[in-house]
């Protein structure tokens, strides 16, 4: 069977592998934006919803005062991601 459609953030933006993306994520107690590029994308299910959820490794650019300390890849939830920077589409000859 095929797939049924696309991921997108919440504004209707494709995401894809290598995309760069800012979301919010915590600090102790507080929020900060953090800009990451794609990994992977994929969806989960959870009580009977299918979840699209994404990979992402953080740039290091983010706001804040207190630098990140790891750049580990993070699992998050594609509806609380915006797209800034797409990736490269090659051009289909």
């Amino acid at each position: 069977m095929a797939k049924r459609g696309h991921i997108h953030d919440f504004t209707g933006q494709e995401i894809r592998e290598g995309d760069t993306l800012v979301y919010a994520a915590r600090r102790g107690n507080g929020v900060r934006m953090v800009e990451a590029t794609v990994q992977r994308t994929y969806t989960e299910q959870y009580k009977g919803r299918t979840i699209p959820m994404l990979k992402v490794k953080p740039t290091g650019n983010e706001s804040g005062f207190v630098k990140r300390s790891t750049f580990r890849v993070e699992t998050v939830a594609a509806e609380h991601v915006a797209v800034t920077i797409p990736a490269e589409v090659p051009a289909v000859a």
